[in-house]
């Protein structure tokens, strides 16, 4: 099943800066960046560029190398976890600075990315990619354990924990816990009481979206839930299941 096409919670390639390359990428870049420096002679940057090349990290096994100091700088942040970069709206910080200026995206409303087939526009590249794949149909991710794809690699991800039946988000309030973030964020309205979404032909206010569509149908007469045996018809699936106990003799728990 494909989920709600929200604004990536994953980022793709290119919303990166590309700035940190594999040290397979550096092997000649000491001696092309040297013959450089002399034939600009400048003999007393040679010492700094030999320095910033030389600066190597290893992680686990597999060593990054980069070009110069402060790319090594930021990389580290990754590793400590700190983030200089404070928004100036609201509490958030970063750990780079192009994440903050993406981050105030969100505050400013700037959606500079236009579909050319629709009106839709984005605030990020990748998210404008991903929005065109729906055009296409094209879906080039692949689960491994069944046979559906997906047009975006987040959706894949929480589709493989139906899978696994991994459950990572956990309430902070009680002992649940839930495979998808947007289950989570439901869940907690059950223990602070919010209900964000108010009926506009009456006064109930519902702490889900979809339970207050399932109430407006009580408004409207629409009943979409037909049972298979007989010819009665019930504005919400609960009712229906509730319903076909009188076939089925099945008494409730």
């Amino acid at each position: 099943m494909e989920y709600d096409n929200e604004e990536s919670i994953i980022p793709d390639e290119s919303d990166y800066p590309q700035n940190i390359l594999r040290k397979s990428l550096y092997e000649n870049v000491e001696v092309n960046v040297k013959e450089e420096i002399e034939v600009k002679e400048e003999p007393k940057n040679i010492k700094n560029v030999e320095i910033n090349i030389a600066k190597e990290i290893a992680i686990y096994d597999e060593p990054i190398a980069f070009p110069w100091e402060s790319h090594l700088v930021k990389h580290e942040l990754t590793h400590t976890g700190e983030k200089l970069y404070q928004c100036s709206i609201c509490d958030k910080t970063f750990s780079e600075n192009w994440l903050l200026i993406k981050h105030e995206i969100v505050h400013t409303g700037e959606k500079s990315y236009q579909c050319s087939q629709f009106d839709k526009t984005f605030t990020c590249k990748s998210s404008l990619i991903k929005h065109q794949r729906t055009h296409a149909g094209e879906k080039p991710y692949q689960c491994s354990q069944c046979d559906q794809a997906f047009s975006h690699i987040s959706h894949l991800i929480c589709h493989q924990r139906t899978h696994t039946e991994e459950k990572p988000y956990q309430c902070r309030l009680c002992d649940k816990a839930f495979s998808h973030k947007h289950v989570l964020i439901q869940h907690q309205k059950t223990h602070t009481g919010e209900k964000p979404y108010q009926c506009r032909q009456c006064d109930k206010a519902f702490s889900h979206k979809h339970v207050l569509i399932q109430h407006q149908k009580t408004h409207t007469g629409e009943k979409p839930y037909q049972c298979s045996q007989c010819d009665k018809a019930f504005s919400q699936n609960a009712h229906l299941k509730r319903h076909q106990r009188i076939h089925t003799g099945e008494k409730p728990m």
